[in-house]
């Protein structure tokens, strides 16, 4: 029987975990080509013979997605696999309609598919889009384990955008291990919150490896999920976690919808900064598409350290870059401390862009003012330093997850802002956890 040909749309994340565990040693199954999309310069990159199994002689080539067409008649693919998230319904239907009119069939695998076995428990916790409030729901997660006496370790959904080999199991633990392993400013947003929790946290290519890592050293694992990403373990309890900011696009949005219709538990957060019309427009979808889920209200919290810096001062703000940028979001938490503590003006940031951040404002032109915390290299990171210092700004406001003083020499005072989640009413996160509570 002759191999149906494949290509595989991807964005450095997913993509990998479908090859490697539905198409890697698959014999009816050629993998020709993987599209890239989302993340700049991933395309420059192939997917290594080392990681790709005992079929594949060569490394498999990276192509931008808009070459698409192009692809599907040059190296005749029979099989277009979709392999990413945090994309519309029409987004991807548009992908099917080029598939389908290139002359190969569209498909997306579920994630029965893909999921890996495991062993020990694992709570997973996704959202219906990026920038929601899955990581500090996670980490509020680990905390609540872990007083309990429970060993935690959270696997994060994969952000390999460098060596696919080097990055093919990665265990963060301490601040030397970011630097060690050349991690960028969307991996330091992630890691370094877990790091300063003391619970390690896994990422890399290879998640069946990771998990048999990660099992060695916990008695519950968090699937702390990404980009609106499905969980690529099987979960024992499914959170997912819902924005009031972007309703209704808990219908809209691929594969956020899947998420909300699977989940267990469904957390409706920035409830004290969202609209009341909003939020009625989330739970009336909960009552209509997911009535068994129970359900947590929530607040996002600010954590402000020098809220006097702030007031009638003009101030630079620095929000989570994929929040606001695929995730769609038009500000985060540094805007509202701007608003909140009465800042003067926030400046234009688009104004002082330079190099590869320009590029983002063309790209997204949703993007006002705020500016997105960019650094997937060590020049755009370079792009993000020159630009802050360049700002005519009394004060930068870091609305980020990571310590950018960390990573740049800024030439301003700066403001650091975090957020915690904090449930209200009758359902909180301890109550839905209460099963595994064994003490």
């Amino acid at each position: 029987m002759e191999k149906k040909r494949v290509l595989i749309m991807g964005a450095a994340g997913r993509d990998y975990h479908v090859f490697l565990q539905y198409f890697k040693d698959n014999p009816y199954y050629e993998v020709v080509a993987f599209t890239q999309n989302q993340i700049p310069g991933i395309e420059n990159r192939s997917f290594p013979k080392k990681l790709a199994g005992r079929l594949y002689k060569k490394n498999i080539p990276f192509y931008p997605e808009s070459q698409l067409p192009k692809l599907i008649k040059k190296l005749k693919v029979d099989k277009v696999v979709f392999a990413y998230s945090d994309v519309s319904h029409e987004y991807v239907m548009h992908m099917a309609s080029i598939a389908i009119a290139s002359g190969a069939d569209f498909y997306l695998l579920g994630p029965s598919s893909t999921y890996i076995e495991n062993k020990i428990p694992i709570i997973s916790v996704c959202a219906v889009r990026t920038g929601s409030g899955k990581s500090q729901t996670s980490r509020k997660i680990g905390q609540i384990l872990r007083d309990w006496g429970y060993r935690v370790v959270a696997i994060r959904h994969p952000m390999p955008y460098g060596d696919l080999i080097k990055q093919e199991v990665q265990r963060f633990a301490r601040y030397e291990d970011l630097d060690k392993g050349n991690a960028t400013i969307e991996e330091r947003e992630e890691y370094e919150p877990w790091i300063n929790l003391e619970i390690p946290i896994y990422a890399g290519v290879d998640y069946r490896k990771i998990l048999k890592k990660a099992e060695k050293e916990a008695d519950i694992i968090i699937w702390d999920g990404g980009n609106n990403d499905l969980s690529f373990y099987k979960p024992d309890l499914h959170i997912v976690v819902m924005d009031p900011h972007r309703a209704g696009h808990e219908l809209r949005y691929h594969p956020g919808e899947a998420n909300f219709r699977m989940a267990d538990v469904l957390i409706v957060n920035k409830i004290d900064t969202a609209r009341k019309e909003d939020i009625k427009i989330v739970l009336n979808n909960i009552k209509q598409i997911n009535p068994r889920a129970k359900v947590i209200m929530a607040e996002s919290r600010l954590i402000v350290d020098k809220p006097e810096l702030i007031r009638e001062k003009k101030v630079l703000v620095v929000e989570d870059g994929p929040t606001l940028t695929h995730g769609e979001m038009k500000f985060g938490a540094g805007t509202v401390a701007a608003e909140r503590f009465k800042a003067g003006s926030i400046v234009d940031a688009e104004r002082y862009a330079v190099n590869s951040l320009k590029k983002v404002y063309r790209k997204y032109p949703l993007l006002k003012k705020v500016l997105p915390s960019m650094g997937y290299s060590k020049s755009q990171i370079k792009d993000l330093q020159k630009t802050i210092n360049q700002a005519k700004c009394d004060v930068v406001i870091d609305g980020t997850p990571v310590n950018l003083e960390r990573l740049i020499k800024i030439n301003k005072p700066i403001v650091t802002v975090n957020y915690e989640l904090h449930e209200v009413g009758k359902l909180d996160l301890i109550k839905v956890l209460k099963k595994f509570d064994r003490r």
